[in-house]
């Protein structure tokens, strides 16, 4: 597989050619992803859920994290490795610099955090360093009690243009890839549109640039709750290789997500 790089993801982007992500923690799941068309893959703070068993994501580390991208790493060089910077580990522009550095030392691409204009001091701060960030709007789940649960972000006029102003403002500070998560497909298509990064969605239909899952949703053992974005490719296949293989065709051809998978 050819090394994924920032400028081949843009080139995808320009090229209307669909990305494919999905979240990752080992290496061996990190070389079956490459293997069957992934690109992208997210060491997300998802683990202290999927993983860990915790009821949200707010209890994981930074060492953790670490820990889990060097794995991912050891998978696969050609993969783009996306690590998640965790709950208040990016709180001032120097606390996101050190923390940030701690994970591309174990091999990561890109750092992504979560939240809107807050964040520009951080972004450019991390980008003078060489530090490549993705960001991350709508649900965002380090924000899971602000919210007052899992909810659909950007539903009411004022959000939603929040939310495009947001997205225009990452980019602006250096911000190179952006997640959109649980927002409506109408919203997550215009500020796709709005911006020149990809744009990578879970949960906001099938108008973005790309998708991701949390991997244990695709094959179906999430604790016994699916997502509504989300869909069991194991049971449809039967076997881990096939459900990988089958959801990154039918991101690729446009397929998935489908309307059931949408919110309006």
């Amino acid at each position: 597989m050819t090394k994924i790089t920032v400028s081949s993801l843009r080139k995808m982007k320009q090229a209307k050619e669909k990305i494919v992500a999905l979240t990752a923690y080992d290496a061996s799941f990190a070389k079956l992803f490459a293997d069957q068309g992934v690109e992208i893959v997210l060491v997300g703070d998802s683990l202290g859920m999927v993983l860990q068993g915790g009821e949200d994501t707010l209890s994981v580390t930074t060492d953790e994290i670490a820990y889990h991208t060097r794995c991912v790493r050891a998978g696969s060089k050609s993969l783009f490795v996306v690590a998640d910077m965790p709950f208040m580990s990016y709180s001032t522009p120097q606390q996101a610099c050190e923390n940030a550095a701690t994970l591309m030392r174990a091999g990561a691409n890109m750092v992504k955090l979560e939240g809107g204009e807050w964040l520009i001091e951080s972004i450019q701060k991390l980008t003078q360093q060489g530090i490549p960030v993705c960001g991350h709007l709508g649900l965002t789940p380090q924000s899971v009690h602000v919210f007052g649960g899992f909810k659909i972000q950007g539903r009411d006029n004022e959000q939603a243009q929040k939310m495009i102003a947001d997205a225009k403002a990452l980019e602006k500070a250096g911000a190179q890839l952006l997640v959109l998560e649980c927002i409506p497909s109408a919203l997550a298509k215009l500020i796709s549109d709005a911006v020149l990064i990809p744009v990578i969605g879970i949960g906001a239909g099938k108008e973005t640039d790309g998708q991701i899952l949390v991997m244990h949703d695709l094959v179906g053992i999430s604790a016994g709750y699916i997502p509504k974005f989300s869909k069991n490719f194991l049971a449809e296949t039967g076997n881990m290789v096939d459900a990988v293989k089958k959801y990154s065709d039918d991101v690729k051809s446009g397929s998935f997500p489908g309307p059931e998978h949408e919110f309006n």
